[in-house]
């Protein structure tokens, strides 16, 4: 009877293949490599999928599968999904989001005021400048001879307006273009954009700013921001296991755990974007686990970036995940002039970016002097260039030395495919 069961969920199964590699984070996913062909028994989520490999059966993102069929139309869409990207940039929720930012816009606002003698008679390139709020601040508070607003997204066209608003047409030009496409009529002294993502790097618009730099700035010409750096810390998320996990266990006094494996795959798998944690969740000092110098990084280094991390638990505590922020420096041209620092971690000011939250799937207690360590992997999806999948590995040594207590494991969050 269970093979007929069997037999009977095989006939009815669809078959997908995998469009790239995939490492299950826990005996409940399945592991597969790209081109691997998985039969889908069940759709329980629109994120994950009941599928079998090879006999084994388990939880698979269903952004890594595709259909033979789709193929085809998959070729022909546009890998950079700029219709969707751009189209975002062309309202003005995302510009509303920024511009209310004070620690973003005040952070570029002063590196122009710092350097406004610097930037006399200075060429500027303003790299995806939305609004214009930068090349403003660079016609109003310094003396450039020539400021590039370039804008790809359809809000360009107001920018033209807003720039002749506020008196400044004679030295902002705004040219709407990808980077990778408009013109200039000169190379420039500048490359200034706010080009970061959730996690630093996600929807990758850094691209941009290097294949910009390589063509556009003059030989000992500056980047800003200059360098950028990625920090993690493990953390404890008790409010937000409680909510999404421990919610289960007996709500209305009814016994609801069969559904925690379901919870945890979707509220788990991914990560968390504008997560706020609190410093005092942090179970050790924070650590810089990934650095980007912007004069020296190349397009092809963004394929895959890799960190180490070491951490020494400060106060015993539930280790439920890691939470990472980024901050970004840009450097002086002032002589003696001290850099500007744009950090979006929990001991600052929050900004839009705020923090994001990786959750393991089961919480961990430690105690005090316990060592995390393990590495990061930041992995750019092969097919859609603005998604990414962040790997970490990482094992957690007793204080006591006793290495029967040695826990290790490994979890690969999805961003978006």
């Amino acid at each position: 009877m269970q093979a007929e069961r069997e037999d009977e969920e095989d006939a009815s199964g669809e078959e997908y293949v995998a469009q790239s590699d995939f490492t299950g984070s826990s005996s409940e996913q399945l592991s597969f490599c790209s081109g691997d062909r998985l039969i889908v028994h069940a759709k329980p989520s629109s994120e994950w999928w009941w599928a079998e490999l090879r006999g084994v059966k388990g939880y698979v993102p269903v952004s890594y599968l595709r259909q033979d069929a789709e193929e085809e139309e998959e070729e022909g869409q546009d890998p950079w999904q700029d219709e969707e990207y751009f189209g975002s940039y062309g309202t003005l929720r995302l510009h509303l989001e920024m511009l209310s930012d004070k620690s973003r816009t005040e952070a570029y606002r002063q590196v122009i005021l710092s350097n406004s003698a610097s930037l006399r008679n200075k060429v500027v390139m303003d790299l995806g400048c939305g609004t214009g709020i930068i090349s403003l601040f660079c016609a109003q508070l310094a003396e450039p001879s020539e400021v590039y607003a370039v804008e790809a997204s359809s809000m360009a066209e107001y920018t033209r307006q807003l720039v002749k608003q506020n008196g400044c047409e004679e030295v902002v030009k705004v040219l709407q273009g990808r980077a990778e496409e408009i013109d200039l009529p000169e190379q420039v002294d500048v490359l200034v954009s706010e080009w970061m993502g959730n996690c630093l790097l996600f929807e990758f618009m850094v691209e941009s700013v290097l294949l910009a730099r390589d063509r556009w700035l003059k030989e000992g010409g500056v980047m800003w921001p200059s360098s950028a750096a990625l920090t993690l810390v493990p953390c404890q998320a008790n409010g937000y296991y409680a909510e999404k996990m421990a919610f289960w266990e007996q709500p209305y006094g009814l016994d609801f755990t069969p559904l925690q494996p379901l919870a945890r795959q979707e509220f788990f798998t991914k990560p968390k974007f504008s997560h706020l944690i609190e410093p005092n969740d942090c179970l050790t000092a924070p650590c810089d686990v990934l650095h980007l110098d912007m004069y020296t990084l190349q397009v092809k280094d963004l394929e895959e970036i890799k960190g180490q991390f070491h951490f020494h638990v400060k106060t015993s505590g539930v280790f439920h995940g890691f939470t990472a922020w980024f901050t970004v420096h840009f450097e002086s041209l002032e002589t003696g002039g001290a850099s500007v620092e744009l950090n979006t971690g929990p001991n600052s000011e929050p900004t839009h970016w705020k923090q994001t939250l990786f959750m393991l799937d089961r919480p961990v207690s430690v105690n005090a002097e316990d060592a995390i360590s393990g590495t990061i992997r930041l992995h750019r999806n092969p097919v859609w260039r603005r998604h990414m999948t962040v790997t970490l590995h990482w094992s957690i040594n007793s204080s006591t030395g006793e290495t029967d207590n040695c826990q290790v494991g490994t979890k690969t969050f999805p961003m978006w495919r």
